[in-house]
């Protein structure tokens, strides 16, 4: 890679349908964290019914497996959501 150090970086905003749904979501996704091993990190905020997500590796194939993961994760959320119908207010 010619020397180059710099990290690779991604963010990532993710609607849904409302504040509710967000924070669980984010509640759900923000307690597992990425292992230190694989060279990525990944922040999650919370802002309204938004997910911001922001990834950094150091190669290509880290990014991908982790950034696959966090959908892989978030759409077992969201369809846990729809199976149990929408969250109480």
């Amino acid at each position: 890679m010619c020397g180059n150090t710099e990290k690779m970086k991604m963010d990532l905003t993710v609607p849904l349908s409302t504040e509710k749904e967000a924070e669980i979501v984010y509640r759900t996704l923000s307690v597992d964290k990425e292992p230190k091993r694989g060279g990525v990190t990944r922040n999650i905020c919370l802002e309204g019914s938004h997910l911001n997500v922001h990834f950094e590796a150091a190669e290509a194939k880290m990014m991908r497996v982790s950034v696959n993961n966090f959908f892989d994760h978030f759409n077992l959320v969201v369809q846990t959501m729809e199976q149990f119908g929408p969250p109480k207010t």
